[in-house]
Parts: structure tokens; C-alpha cells; sequence
């Protein structure tokens, strides 16, 4: 790896927070050194890194907001974490936690300090536990991996982040390299511990330059802590309850498979702000036909799980690890409090070996499950085509929304016809008679309301988004306003009532 210029906490503190606005709230470390030679070691490293510990804690304002900070010193010891540093952090977590400020966390950390020996690597526990109790609390946490970050540190409180960004170049991995060689006598694959490597695999959010860490981080905690702007919901849109074209099923069909039309990258560019992309499961799974965000529709914070159909072809369709970033951020909404609105537009999901063995009927039942007990508001969207189980994943929502060409259906039509007649000649007659339409859906309950195309979302696609997005405001709002043991109660019975025999 080429070298890689060390940035001090300091350096970087400076470089985040507001000017002159850092606070520290470190004491003097207790006593750990059990002999005169570890505390020689102690006394140099202070010399050397102008620090006394191999973390610094405190608060400051990052755009005017007030917001915790924990920071790692590679200088000190390689930035280890001993007993003392690790009481230092696990201090400051539990007093973010206490006067609920969002926490930013940047190790630069070689692991536990081995001059301690087990009750160092324990230590991890319980810094892990009270980043855990921060998180519970519907607080913040937000990761910086610098470089280096390896070990405990990143086995710890390196990877629990609800937005995790990594400083490009940087060396971040389980074991360090140095140790692999000593071990197996050989040297680690080139290229793997990167930050840019970890990014392709779904494990960081974000390659960030530290100059551009403030507007990332002001941007998260913007749609995470700020609130809607007013206390009532917005009237509803004029064009909300507008009379929607007797559009034949199989004309909407081929309308919604048009490669022009507006998908979820459009919806987020014309329609949304402050949007944060995320990527992948967090846990070593990035599907490009899922994105992952979040975002605000004009005041209303969200976490956005969207089938994105530009990213999905039959070379590389919706695989299980869609799904399982699905539920990433499903439990990133219920964790914050935030809104949920989930993006339906996927020809299907994979039919191959490789998503068999990769679970994908057991993630559709998880996303279902995930989706029927969430406390969060939650919104679904039908955008384009609505295919089989990777679309039924991210349907039942508290309100679903559909644009007036989307559809939904347990196969594509041609596939309907294949199963009922061996050939694909009935599909537009079965699209019709198996009312897919968004007309069809609302009035069997499915769909609430129904966004207008004019005459084409394809032809129209800025203004159409800023409907969409319209309508998306005005759901998250109401819903927010609704108690949520109500909400959940009401999601309940609408699904339980849906095409009910009596």
C-alpha cells in the first residue's frame, strides 16, 4: 500500500468540527501500568503524540449543531485501547447518551493493547454495550474509519454505525496485515483491507475525503434529528382523488417497462433532499438493484429502500442480498423513528441456483415480517412494474401509493399465460383479468391513491416526480401524526381483511 499521510484527532476534529467549537471532556487517565516498563512506554507516548490516551472525547458544533465526538490517536501506541482509554470512551458514549446528542466516532486504531493483555480485549464488551444503550436510545451514531483501523476497535465500536464512511486509502480490516504474515507466513491478498474495496461489498456507506466528513455527517443528522417543519400535516394534493384513464392492463404493462421511465434515481434527483446513500447490508452484501437512503421529501425525514431499475437486467437481477439491505434499513427507521418508504419497481427476483442457496424465499418472509410489525410510519410505492415475490417483499405498508402505470403481480403476464395456456400469446387477456392495474388495485384495496401520469411518466418525469414526492410528504406526515400502537393495530386489520370471503 503506498504511504498514507496520518491525520492526528486533533488535525481532524479541527477539520470537522465548527471553528474553535471542541470541548473536551477527558480526565486525567487512571494508573494501568503494571510495571516500570509499560509506564516508560505510556510517558514516551505522550511525548510523542501530544496526547495522554489513544482517544479523545468531547463535544462541538458541526453546522451549528451541537454533536458528541470520540476520536482515535494512532500516535499513542498505535492508537491501542487499554483500560484507560476504554473507560474514556465508554464515559463519553453514556454522556451522549445522557443529554441525547448525536455521537461521531472516528478510530484510527491498531486494536487492543496488548501491554494489557485479556482485560483490554474485554473491554471491547462493554464499549460495544454502551454504543449499543446510545443507539437504543434513537440516537445517532456515525462512523469515520480512518487509517489505520484493524482488530478489537474495528470488531467493536469501528462497525455499528447507522452510517458508516471511511477515509479513502485507508487500511481497514479485522487482522492487521503485519500479524497475518507473522501467523501464516505469508502475506494478506493485496487490495482487500481497503476502504474502497469494503465500500464495493456493501460494508462501508462511503469513501470520504476528511474535508468533505462535515457535509456528509450535517447531512445524516439532518434527516435523522430534524423534525418536520410544521406541526400539521400539508392539505392533501389537489390532484390526489383526479379521475384516472380506463388505461387497458397490458397498455400500462408496456408503458411501465419503457427504459426512459423515471425510476427511484429519478424520484431522489427531482423529488428529495438532503439525501444520504447508503450501500449494501453493512455485512458484506451490496445488490445494485436496491437503493439504499436517506432522504427528505420536502420536510419529512424518511429511510428510502428502493428497487432501483436501472441496476437489475436478467444478467444480474434482484438477488436475496437486495432484501437483506431491505431490512438494513428497516431496522434503521425503527431504531431512529424515522418514516419508511419503500420503492416497488422490479421485473422479479433471481431465479437461479444462486439465490436459492442465498435464501431468497426466507428473506421475502423476513422482509413481510419485518414489514408487518414495524412501530415506524411506512409508505409503499408501486413506481413501475410490480414482479412476484421481490415486489410482494416491500408491499404491506401502512399506505401504498401507486403511479398510474404501475402494477402488481405474482408473475409477469407472460409468464401467467405460459403456466395457463404453454404459451405467452394470453398474457395481455390475463393482465386484464388478473386486475394488476393500479385502478384495479385500489378498488381491491391494495393501493390508496393513485399518482397521475400525464399522459406518460416517461415524458414528463420532473414534474411527475415532484408529484410523487408530493403525495410521499403528505403520507409520512399524516402517519407521523397517528399513534403508533394505532398505526400498527390499523396495518394489522387492513391486511388481514384484504380479499376476505364472507
Amino acid at each position: 500500500m503506498a504511504a498514507h499521510r496520518m491525520r492526528g484527532a486533533r488535525e481532524l476534529l479541527a477539520t470537522t468540527l465548527d471553528r474553535q467549537s471542541f470541548v473536551s471532556w477527558d480526565s486525567v487517565p487512571g494508573d494501568v501500568a503494571p510495571n516500570p516498563t509499560y509506564a516508560a512506554e505510556l510517558e514516551r507516548a505522550r511525548e510523542r503524540s501530544g496526547t495522554d490516551e489513544a482517544v479523545l472525547t468531547g463535544e462541538g458544533r458541526l453546522h451549528g449543531r451541537r454533536v458528541a465526538v470520540v476520536a482515535g490517536e494512532f500516535a499513542f501506541l498505535a492508537g491501542s485501547i487499554g483500560l484507560a482509554a476504554a473507560e474514556r470512551l465508554v464515559a463519553a458514549v453514556e454522556r451522549a447518551t445522557t443529554e441525547r446528542l448525536p455521537l461521531l466516532a472516528a478510530p484510527a486504531s491498531g486494536g487492543t493493547r496488548m501491554q494489557e493483555g485479556t482485560l483490554a480485549f474485554l473491554a471491547m464488551v462493554k464499549i460495544s454495550a454502551a454504543v449499543t444503550a446510545h443507539k437504543a436510545a434513537g440516537l445517532p451514531y456515525l462512523v469515520y474509519l480512518r487509517h489505520p483501523t484493524t482488530g478489537g476497535v474495528f470488531a467493536s465500536w469501528g462497525s455499528q454505525g447507522h452510517v458508516t464512511v471511511a477515509e479513502p486509502g485507508a487500511l481497514i480490516g479485522f487482522l492487521g496485515p503485519r500479524v497475518y504474515e507473522s501467523l501464516y507466513g505469508e502475506s494478506f491478498p493485496p487490495g482487500v483491507q481497503t476502504a474502497e474495496n469494503l465500500y464495493r461489498h456493501g460494508l462501508v456507506d462511503a469513501v470520504v475525503a476528511p474535508e468533505d466528513l462535515p457535509g456528509i455527517a450535517d447531512r445524516a443528522l439532518g434527516v435523522i434529528q430534524d423534525g418536520p417543519g410544521g406541526a400539521e400535516p400539508p392539505e392533501a394534493p389537489l390532484w390526489a382523488r383526479a379521475q384516472i384513464p380506463d388505461t387497458p392492463a397490458w397498455d400500462a404493462i408496456t408503458r411501465s417497462r419503457r427504459r426512459d421511465r423515471p425510476g427511484v434515481r429519478a424520484l431522489l434527483r427531482y423529488g428529495a433532499k438532503d439525501v444520504v446513500p447508503l450501500s449494501g447490508t453493512g455485512a458484506g452484501e451490496r445488490d445494485p438493484g436496491l437503493l439504499l437512503a436517506l432522504a427528505r421529501f420536502g420536510d419529512m425525514p424518511c429511510v428510502l429502500v428502493g428497487q432501483d431499475r436501472q441496476r437489475q437486467s436478467s444478467e444480474r437481477p434482484l438477488g436475496p442480498g437486495a432484501l437483506r439491505a431491505a431490512r438494513r434499513g428497516m431496522h434503521m427507521a425503527e431504531e431512529l423513528g424515522l418514516g419508511l418508504v419503500t420503492v416497488i419497481d422490479t421485473p422479479g427476483a433471481a431465479l437461479s441456483r444462486e439465490a436459492e442457496e442465498g435464501g431468497m424465499a426466507g428473506e421475502i418472509a423476513r422482509c413481510l415480517a419485518e414489514m408487518a410489525r414495524l412501530r415506524a410510519p411506512t409508505v409503499s410505492l408501486l413506481l413501475g412494474q410490480g414482479t412476484g415475490g421481490g415486489a410482494l417483499a416491500l408491499v404491506p405498508a401502512d399506505r401504498v401509493v401507486a403511479a398510474q402505470h404501475a402494477w402488481l403481480s405474482p408473475l409477469p403476464p407472460e409468464g401467467a399465460s405460459a403456466i395457463m395456456h404453454r404459451t405467452v400469446d394470453y398474457a395481455p387477456q390475463l393482465a386484464a383479468e388478473q386486475g394488476v392495474r393500479s385502478v384495479d388495485l385500489r378498488q381491491s384495496g391494495i393501493v390508496d391513491v393513485i399518482v397521475p401520469e400525464h399522459e406518460d411518466a416517461a415524458t414528463e418525469v420532473e414534474s411527475f416526480c415532484a408529484r410523487v414526492a408530493d403525495q410521499l410528504r403528505y403520507e409520512l406526515a399524516k402517519l407521523g401524526q397517528t399513534d403508533p400502537a394505532v398505526r400498527l393495530r390499523r396495518r394489522a386489520e387492513r391486511y388481514r381483511e384484504l380479499g376476505s370471503v364472507t
